[in-house]
C-alpha cells in the first residue's frame, strides 16, 4: 500500500522549481538550485562525460521525482546528437495535475521538454524526440529488474538519512552488475559512508567538486573496464 504524503511546489535559489515532501520533511532538489545541481552533478559528470567518447549513452536513473533529469539529458542528447535510451524508476509518481503546475513553473528554456517527459506514460517507451526515448517504470528498485548494459547511473534518491533503504550495499551492487564496464554513476550524496559503500561493491569513487553556491563535494563512481585479477 502506497504511503500518504503531500507536495508542495517551492521555487529555488536559481529561480527553478522543486517539490517539498512533509511526510520526510525532505525537497526533490536543492533548494540551493534545482536545475543547478542536476546540470552539474548528472549532466556535466555524468551523461555528457560518456557521450564525449562513446557513440551512444544508456541511462538508469534512480528517483524520477519531477523529471528535471529527463529534461535535461534529452535537450542535451538532442543537441549533440548522441542517441539516449533513458530508464527512470519511481515508486511514487507525483500527480499529473502537479506535474503540469511544475513544467508552467519551470522558467527556463527547458521548460517545453519537460512538460514533454512528464506527460509520457508510464511503463512503454516514448520518443521525446529523434535522439531520446525515455521509459519511465513505476517501481521498486528494492526488487526490481534493472536494465543491462546502463552506461551512466544517475543516483538521485532522498537522502541516506530520509531513505536508507536505498543507500546500501545491496543496492550498490544490483546497480553495478547491471552497468556495463567503463560505466558511470553520479550522485549528489558525497559522505565518507556512502564512498566506502561504493567502493565495497567494486566501483573506483571520485570525490569531486559540487554545483556553484551548491554541496561542496559530489561522488562520480566509475565501474572499472576490467575486473581485478
Amino acid at each position: 500500500m502506497k504511503q500518504s504524503h503531500t507536495l508542495n511546489i517551492e521555487t529555488t535559489a536559481d529561480g527553478s522549481v522543486t517539490l517539498y515532501r512533509d511526510d520526510i520533511d525532505e525537497h526533490y532538489h536543492s533548494v540551493k538550485g534545482a536545475l543547478a545541481e542536476s546540470l552539474h552533478v548528472y549532466l556535466d559528470l555524468g551523461w555528457r562525460r560518456f557521450a564525449s567518447c562513446h557513440d551512444a549513452v544508456r541511462v538508469f536513473e534512480v528517483g524520477y521525482g519531477t523529471g528535471l533529469n529527463a529534461a535535461l539529458t534529452a535537450v542535451a542528447a538532442a543537441e549533440a546528437s548522441v542517441p539516449t535510451a533513458y530508464f527512470s524508476v519511481e515508486l511514487y509518481p507525483v500527480a499529473p495535475e502537479l506535474t503540469e503546475r511544475l513544467y508552467h513553473d519551470q522558467a527556463s528554456e527547458y521548460a517545453s521538454c519537460f512538460k514533454m517527459v512528464n506527460e509520457a506514460e508510464w511503463g512503454i517507451n516514448t520518443d521525446i524526440n529523434p535522439w531520446f526515448v525515455l521509459r519511465k517504470m513505476e517501481d521498486n528498485l528494492l526488487t526490481m529488474e534493472i536494465p543491462r548494459n546502463i552506461d551512466v547511473v544517475y543516483f538521485d534518491a532522498f537522502a541516506p538519512e530520509k531513505q536508507p533503504e536505498m543507500w546500501t550495499e545491496h543496492v550498490f551492487g544490483k546497480l553495478y552488475r547491471a552497468m556495463a564496464p567503463g560505466g558511470i554513476l553520479t550522485t549528489y550524496c558525497a559522505k565518507g559512508a556512502v564512498r566506502r559503500l561504493l567502493q565495497k561493491v567494486g566501483f573506483v569513487v571520485e570525490r569531486l567538486a559540487g554545483p556553484p553556491g551548491g554541496k561542496r563535494e559530489v561522488i562520480r563512481a566509475t565501474r572499472p573496464l576490467a575486473l581485478p585479477e
